[in-house]
């Protein structure tokens, strides 16, 4: 009975182990080889694991002012520890006018002493428009606890008062987020930036809703949104209406910028009664 006692439990340490547990935040150094814009840069995951699918995004930057944002799939091979990574598009991105992003595949493996957990393995890839391929390279990623990139508002944005319009509290989820032209279409122009990363950039308000998403997690439980107004158009100031969608709950809200204030609503998860 012992001996069975002590099989069962070394069956089931066995499963556990290889069953590892790698959702949440990588972080490690990128390289590539000669011909790149970015020789070496830092690269952080947001992963996400379900069963042996793969989903999350990751974050390609030198520093706060020059970075890629892409969205990610693949598969995990959970018998290998073995991580094959494909981005499927560019979300964002702020880098100079003369490089383009990559668009990469990444095979990786899972390594551990006990102390220290890290993905290692290759990349290839193609530039966005699929017409170069990028030079291939190296990766070295280590789990962290939480996200390590922000990037930086741009000056002019930054410049400018933040005007609060509202503080919404919601469950953990997506909301989304369906900006309008308020009152007469007069060339009103926006961007809106979520936690400083751009999620409008440069969109001229209609009666069709310019719309964005935002995600309120555990990880990441409040989000403050900035709508900058990229000109006045022809009626100042610029102003917008958004309707916003939480789960079961509604807003509607008027923004407005000016040459001395952005608009700023901001979102806080609230653990459900």
């Amino acid at each position: 009975m012992r001996r069975l006692t002590g099989l069962l439990l070394f069956l089931t340490l066995s499963i556990c182990s290889d069953a590892q547990d790698m959702n949440g935040f990588w972080k490690g150094r990128l390289i590539m080889e000669p011909g790149g814009c970015f020789p070496v840069y830092n690269i952080e995951f947001q992963l996400q694991i379900n069963s042996d699918k793969i989903s999350g995004n990751s974050y390609h930057y030198s520093d706060t002012s020059n970075y890629v944002k892409e969205i990610f799939e693949g598969v995990y091979d959970t018998a290998n520890k073995v991580l094959t990574i494909e981005e499927q598009r560019v979300s964002v991105f702020r880098i100079p006018a003369d490089c383009v992003p990559c668009i990469k595949k990444y095979q990786l493996t899972f390594h551990t002493d006990g102390k220290e957990e890290q993905l290692r393995g290759n990349w290839s890839g193609k530039t966005m428009d699929g017409k170069t391929t990028c030079p291939p390279g190296t990766i070295i990623m280590t789990r962290i606890n939480k996200p390590a990139f922000r990037p930086e508002l741009p000056a002019n944005v930054a410049s400018k008062k933040m005007d609060l319009v509202k503080e919404i509290f919601v469950d953990t989820g997506t909301i989304r987020l369906d900006f309008y032209d308020n009152g007469q279409i007069d060339g009103d122009t926006i961007s809106v930036y979520a936690n400083n990363f751009p999620i409008v950039s440069r969109k001229l308000l209609s009666t069709k809703p310019v719309t964005a998403y935002v995600r309120i997690t555990l990880d990441e439980q409040m989000q403050e949104l900035v709508m900058f107004g990229e000109n006045l158009g022809t009626i100042p100031p610029n102003t917008a209406l958004m309707i916003v969608d939480a789960n079961d709950k509604r807003y509607q809200l008027f923004m407005s910028s000016d040459d001395k204030k952005n608009a700023m609503v901001r979102f806080i998860y609230q653990k459900p009664k």
